[in-house]
């Protein structure tokens, strides 16, 4: 009988003790690390509509789009190609396209001559973060679509299937909705999401979502 009773008052603990824990924040990125992979760059139709950031993006201006990194850090991407470099801000999310690691304003395109090519294969390297970053997680991107009815559907059928998922608005002329699965601490746990999202469904990103910017 006793001993029943002490297994009962251990499970109790161990129970509240789960019930207590806190989600580790979301890891910050670290200045110096880098990365290598495919780089693009964006124009019309998106000049003079918001970023992600809620920044007006304009395409003349050294800014880039990164899934990750939080909006502010400075970037230097060197074109592995011709060895140009050109120092960035992040203000936008994206590129949203298998391969690709970041995406350029026009500005930054031509001064490593990427303009006609349209793409290159890059190096990042971080140099300098924002002083302070917004609380944030991580998520993985499933969609995007300018119609908010078909995002709902998406977004409906993620959320029986993977249990959260919601939907991020992307103003402009018209909106963009994304759907956003899951909501994790870290990036690897938002990498294991995306793998299963991938090999059950189609593409997925990883993406660093700062609170608020949901709607």
């Amino acid at each position: 009988m006793k001993r029943s009773v002490w297994l009962l008052i251990v499970a109790v603990v161990l129970f509240s003790g789960c019930a207590r824990k806190r989600r580790i924040p979301a890891a910050a990125p670290r200045i110096g690390a880098e990365e290598v992979g495919i780089a693009s760059w964006y124009g019309y139709p998106y000049h003079g509509r918001a970023t992600a950031s809620g920044e007006i993006y304009d395409m003349e201006k050294l800014t880039a789009a990164h899934r990750t990194l939080p909006f502010g850090t400075m970037v230097r991407v060197h074109n592995l190609t011709n060895g140009l470099s050109v120092d960035v801000r992040i203000n936008d999310r994206g590129p949203f396209v298998k391969g690709r690691i970041i995406d350029l304003s026009r500005a930054a395109a031509r001064k490593i001559q990427m303009i006609g090519p349209g793409t290159a294969k890059v190096r990042l390297r971080v140099l300098s973060l924002t002083p302070s970053e917004p609380a944030c997680y991580y998520g993985v991107q499933v969609g995007a679509f300018q119609e908010r009815a078909n995002a709902e559907r998406l977004r409906t059928a993620m959320e029986r299937r993977y249990g959260s998922a919601r939907l991020i608005r992307r103003d402009g002329s018209p909106p963009l909705w994304r759907v956003v699965v899951g909501r994790e601490s870290t990036m690897d746990e938002a990498a294991v999401l995306a793998s299963r999202i991938a090999a059950e469904t189609g593409s997925a990103f990883v993406v660093r979502v700062d609170v608020p910017e949901t709607h």
